[in-house]
């Protein structure tokens, strides 16, 4: 039986949507079946605090903190974010491995 590989994303519609094509585009570089991959959609502090400024509650890794922390741990294999979610320089242990090409920026 062929590894299934775990993606996390946020559950916002955007990072599903973004998730989809990096999951599609991962199988489509690999010849792999769409079974091979499995979107795990997580909630990130910056989901849940919505009462509060994201600056007051710690700025970038609110949207980034859990994936980290369940991609170190073993849990997923890759993780997908908006690079603007990402601190400047990557966490100990993981980095970036790969950046999709940018839609039209006119496309807003």
């Amino acid at each position: 039986m062929s590894r299934i590989f775990h993606i996390g994303t946020r559950k916002s519609p955007l990072a599903m949507a973004q998730s989809h094509e990096v999951a599609r585009a991962l199988c489509d570089a690999h010849g792999w079946p769409e079974t091979r991959v499995q979107l795990v959609p997580i909630d990130t502090k910056g989901d849940i605090l919505l009462t509060q400024a994201l600056s007051e509650l710690g700025g970038k890794g609110l949207f980034t903190q859990e994936l980290e922390s369940k991609l170190l741990s073993g849990d997923l294999d890759f993780a997908v974010h908006s690079l603007k979610d990402l601190p400047t320089q990557d966490p100990n242990g993981l980095c970036v491995a790969a950046i999709p090409p940018r839609e039209d920026a006119r496309d807003a």
